[in-house]
């Protein structure tokens, strides 16, 4: 009888062991929102789309991977992203409002602490963003030395949260990464726009942490705070001395300049090419520039080794092409406000009109949209204005136009914005786009707020 009982005991220690290496080896992810502002959520991997979840009636999804990579993932909820730390093992639910995306999301579960403090590091930056523009105007080394107090401040935290989490190599690497890389990013925009004047030898002692920061870390190339800082650090080292960089940045031979410098310096193909990537979109979508964007995609497609991102740039190209002036307006799916769904081509041919976009996780904006766009009409009675909202309508919205007093029949939702974006080059909230009278384009990429589009509405 002891013998069997010792039997059965073994039996279940060797179960429960393997059950454990199993459950070490997968990945949970799963989450529920708050006034959601899509059907959907989007989890990617790298560039690539890993999993489209569409949300239950409780507003929830979930997924067990049983075999994912360990790495820097996104979280998408249209219009709002975010990036996530994932690892085996990690069982990981995320909570947030959709209306107040960044500030709502909690995470809990094995693997949320370090994916909390990341959070908490982002909503600490937003808060001293006023206090750092304050400081602009100090000398480098009084800039320097604020910088580098808060980032001790950071410093210290992490430390804390290490030591009571036993954070993975990788984990590690990412959290600390997640302060040192805005700071430095700090500093490096700072160069950007106060150091064309500096010396040599300014150079050599201002820049003197570039030595403690990794330029061909292939872990990190997909996380915003690295790629933003890489890129800044590309763009300083293309500026020439006594160039100013907002002038600069809006040329074709600047980026040109910075593709050499990420040839030159920047090692990791997967970081180079994602690097590659954000540089040519930068470019393609100056759209001022697009005369010269078939000699600047010839040199891009030296450096780039993906042929997926080649691919994406030359599309972008050709879909910034399909919005020049005098073509037709590329067919989209709308809805209206009756929750039906009709094409795009139904808003032409009722003379002359203007578009313009909001969104619904950004009210202040519609609104101050909604009094610009009363402005506009007023002194454009012959004109059209439409507006249209970036996800599928909701319940609120409805509630919320009837409280502004909005004419219902100029109101429309898209209903697909991964294509709708790509083939109206939807990368601005404050975007218009006006038509003449047949629906032909005669601005594809106005700006809303800006006055010169005043001046071209004065022609009808």
């Amino acid at each position: 009888m002891k013998q069997k009982f010792l039997g059965v005991l073994l039996l279940a220690i060797v179960v429960w062991g393997c059950s454990k290496k199993v459950a070490e080896t997968r990945v949970f992810f799963g989450g529920q929102i708050i006034k959601p502002t899509s059907e959907n959520v989007t989890l990617y991997q790298g560039n690539n789309v890993l999993d489209t979840f569409r949300l239950d009636n409780n507003m929830r999804f979930q997924k067990r991977y049983e075999d994912l990579e360990s790495g820097i993932f996104k979280l998408e909820h249209l219009p709002e992203f975010q990036s996530v730390l994932l690892e085996k093992g990690d069982s990981i639910w995320v909570r947030f409002n959709a209306a107040a995306f960044d500030e709502s999301i909690v995470y809990s579960g094995p693997g949320a602490s370090k994916n909390n403090f990341m959070m908490e590091l982002l909503l600490d930056f937003e808060r001293e963003n006023d206090f750092l523009s304050s400081k602009f105007s100090l000398n480098k080394e009084a800039y320097s030395a604020v910088i580098d107090s808060l980032l001790n401040q950071k410093k210290i935290k992490w430390i804390l949260m290490d030591s009571l989490n036993r954070l993975s190599p990788i984990a590690q690497k990412v959290t600390q990464a997640s302060y040192i890389y805005p700071y430095a990013n700090k500093k490096e925009r700072y160069a950007l726009l106060r150091g064309a004047q500096w010396t040599a030898a300014e150079d050599s002692l201002y820049f003197d942490y570039r030595k403690y920061l990794n330029f061909s870390d292939n872990d990190l190339a997909f996380f915003d705070p690295y790629i933003n800082y890489i890129l800044n650090y590309i763009s300083q080292k293309a500026l020439k001395k006594g160039e100013a960089y907002f002038l600069q940045k809006q040329s074709t031979d600047f980026n040109f300049r910075r593709l050499e410098v990420l040839n030159d310096e920047i090692s990791g193909n997967l970081l180079r090419s994602n690097l590659a990537r954000a540089i040519a979109f930068e470019e393609i979508l100056n759209f001022e520039n697009h005369a010269n964007h078939d000699r600047f995609l010839q040199y891009f497609a030296t450096i780039n080794s993906s042929p997926q991102y080649l691919a994406e740039v030359l599309d972008l190209h050709s879909d910034i092409s399909g919005m020049e002036r005098n073509k037709p307006l590329p067919e989209i799916e709308l809805e209206n406000s009756k929750r039906e769904k009709i094409s795009s081509n139904t808003l032409l041919g009722q003379g002359p009109t203007v578009i313009y976009f909001w969104s619904q996780t950004q009210m202040s904006h519609y609104k101050g949209t909604l009094d610009r766009m009363k402005i506009l009409q007023a002194q454009h009675p012959k004109l059209r204005f439409v507006g249209i909202c970036i996800q599928p309508f909701t319940e609120v919205v409805a509630q919320v136009q009837k409280m502004m007093n909005v004419d219902a029949d100029n109101q429309f939702a898209i209903v697909d914005f991964e294509k709708a974006s790509k083939l109206w080059v939807l990368t601005l909230l404050n975007k218009c786009i006006v038509l003449d009278r047949n629906g032909k384009i005669i601005e594809g990429f106005g700006n809303f707020s800006d006055k010169n589009l005043d001046l071209l509405l004065n022609q009808f």
